[in-house]
């Protein structure tokens, strides 16, 4: 344990305390700006989309039936309700499909940040320029803390852990930030946070994606509500993150506080933003999107091939290799990409898939391994080499890196997310969206982006 840690001279929360407050949307660079901008238009478009998936439809009506009335909407329905309420419901929506946007250090922390900055910031009725600051804020804390304790694969494989749920912590942080707290009450908040947010790596066994999806939306609630509970005045520990018995204790490496503190303000970490264009798990978009190259280069048809195998690092096999719900297992969905021509996000393979008996021709054809020269150059990265062995005997083989989106690839813009969402929502004015998105900081009030989502009014 560093010398800091055991002497308690550094108060690790305050440090991050008085950071956040005195965060403003103007001390932002512009590129850093500009990808928030893209993560709250796309994060926002998910949580309406997930409303058409069970998870979305379960968390909705538990919201609306428990959370009583408030002002908040539970976007893309008619529901209003209070503010941690509609965080929970929109956070869990918005992880519904697989679609929400994955980091290179920590999981998904758009599907509960920004849904616990959108709703607290409608419910403080924010600027646009508030809301923006707050999202990118909660992406640094809560990317951080998963650094500090490892990162993704660290904290499942030492902890057991599902390391999204330190982005409650970020969102915590993002809510107080709305709130206008003073750095006493952002660690009250903090401390709160944790009484109310964790997740162990045992909820990826379920089958039907619903608490994997609800994870997301109960760490947005935790940090709305423990942000409101400091607001009211309820105390928490001082130093929850760097106490002899706190949060960096607990989970932290050696060098935990440092990766925590280091630089605070000049590595932002929305940066490391992914953004998905087919709803699975991100460690399958590299794979189906070397496969579909192939297939379309080379015009081959699923009847001509043998065999399918997929090399990708050893870190995301375990993720997506056989899995019991079918949007991360690697198997279901390229099996299902390979015959069907492709993912649409308005058409989801499964469950009418499963009886299709060309797709389990195909999926029983699909051999996935650790690649010995992924795990070198990307332990932790998201490519795949996907290799079609013929009937002819013959090979076909590509390799992709970063899948579409990814931060370290290709820069996506506004015409892609436009792209993305224009079919995959046809009851929201996705041009008119796009246009607010871009200008988020001139509104005077988040709710005039919010509404957009609201569902048409019905005729007499």
């Amino acid at each position: 344990m560093s010398e800091t840690r055991r002497t308690g001279l550094v108060n690790l929360t305050r440090i991050v305390a008085e950071y956040a407050a005195s965060t403003s949307i103007d001390a932002l660079p512009a590129d850093v700006r500009e990808r928030g901008r893209l993560i709250v238009m796309d994060e926002l478009a998910c949580a309406v989309f997930g409303q058409t998936r069970t998870a979305g439809k379960l968390a909705t009506g538990y919201a609306a039936s428990m959370g009583g009335a408030g002002a908040c909407r539970i976007l893309g329905t008619e529901h209003r309700t209070t503010a941690p309420y509609a965080a929970l419901a929109n956070g869990t929506a918005g992880h519904a499909d697989e679609v929400d946007g994955a980091h290179v250090v920590g999981g998904h922390p758009g599907a509960t940040i920004v849904h616990a900055v959108a709703a607290i910031a409608e419910h403080r009725r924010a600027t646009g320029g508030t809301l923006l600051n707050a999202v990118v804020l909660g992406y640094e804390i809560g990317n951080r803390l998963i650094r500090a304790c490892g990162g993704v694969f660290g904290v499942k494989s030492r902890l057991h852990m599902h390391a999204d749920f330190l982005h409650a912590i970020g969102a915590t942080v993002a809510a107080c930030r709305i709130l206008g707290l003073g750095p006493e009450a952002y660690g009250n908040a903090m401390a709160l946070a944790t009484f109310q947010a964790n997740g162990l790596v045992a909820l990826f066994q379920e089958q039907r994606h619903i608490s994997k999806s609800f994870c997301n939306g109960q760490y947005a609630f935790a940090g709305v509500s423990a942000a409101l509970m400091a607001n009211a005045g309820l105390e928490g520990c001082e130093d929850v993150l760097g106490a002899e018995n706190g949060l960096l204790a607990a989970w932290g490496l050696e060098d935990g506080a440092s990766s925590l503190t280091d630089g605070l303000g000049h590595d932002y970490a929305v940066m490391g933003a992914n953004f998905k264009f087919v709803n699975a798990g991100y460690p399958i978009h590299a794979a189906v999107e070397a496969a579909m190259t192939v297939i379309h280069d080379h015009r081959i048809r699923a009847a001509e091939i043998d065999t399918v195998e997929v090399g990708m690092p050893t870190n995301a096999l375990r993720v997506v290799d056989n899995r019991a719900m079918h949007n991360i297992c690697l198997q279901d969905m390229l099996g299902a990409a390979i015959v069907q021509d492709g993912l649409k996000l308005r058409e989801s393979p499964f469950p009418l898939l499963l009886s299709d008996s060309g797709f389990q021709s195909m999926r029983r054809r699909i051999r996935l391994r650790s690649d010995a020269e992924l795990d070198t150059e990307q332990p932790n990265g998201r490519g795949a080499r996907v290799t079609f062995v013929m009937r002819d005997g013959s090979r076909l083989s590509h390799r992709v890196d970063q899948p579409k989106g990814h931060s370290a690839g290709d820069p996506i813009g506004w015409d892609d997310l436009r792209d993305k969402w224009v079919e995959a929502l046809p009851t929201v004015d996705v041009d008119r969206l796009v246009r607010l998105s871009r200008a988020v900081e001139e509104l005077d009030d988040v709710e005039e982006l919010l509404r957009i989502f609201d569902p048409p009014r019905r005729t007499a």
